[in-house]
């Protein structure tokens, strides 16, 4: 069965929790207070679309691509980025939450993360080099041989990560921001 191809098209306020979402390929689109909680978005194309206080917590994304998508104020909790589409996934987070997501052995290089809530995602192994986490509250985020060289974490805050087990050659921290790097050796700073 072939995919519906839809361009150019404005999404507003549709509960895809009620009513079915086409698999198709999505270009330019923007998805407006939309709901996606728990949809299947598996092996569905997006490319330069937008999604503007959408829900999409815990929907399946397996082999779903976001290409140049921008996501501004959306819910996404949960989401399994590490079963999207290994080469088509480039988006940016601008005012989202992320919690409980795990990006886990993805390429995520330049990714811009602003002003997100972060706790507990899973950055185990990915490419987060050249990434901005402007603003982002990282709280229990797991950094695990994860490449975070040129990263810029200097408004990030509440991070821990260990910088024998990751990549953080020229990452920027702030003063303050850096006590997250020796927090796993267990030392009291006076």
């Amino acid at each position: 069965m072939a995919k519906e191809y839809f361009d150019e098209i404005v999404f507003e306020q549709k509960d895809y929790t009620k009513i079915a979402f086409p698999v198709g390929h999505y270009e330019a689109c923007s998805f407006k207070l939309c709901n996606f909680s728990n949809v299947n978005l598996s092996k569905i194309n997006f490319t330069d679309c937008t999604f503007d206080n959408c829900n999409l917590s815990a929907a399946s994304l397996v082999q779903t691509s976001f290409s140049d998508a921008v996501f501004t104020n959306c819910k996404m909790i949960g989401l399994h980025f590490e079963q999207c589409n290994e080469l088509m996934l480039r988006a940016s987070f601008t005012n989202c939450t992320l919690n409980l997501s795990s990006f886990y052995k993805r390429n995520i290089k330049h990714t811009v993360f602003n002003n997100c809530i972060l706790h507990e995602v899973d950055f185990t192994e990915a490419n987060a080099s050249s990434a901005h986490f402007i603003n982002c509250d990282l709280s229990n985020a797991i950094f695990i041989q994860t490449n975070l060289e040129k990263t810029d974490f200097s408004t990030a805050y509440n991070y821990i990560l260990n910088p024998q087990v990751n990549k953080i050659k020229k990452a920027k921290f702030s003063a303050d921001g850096a006590l997250g790097l020796l927090k796993i050796f267990d030392i009291v700073l006076t």
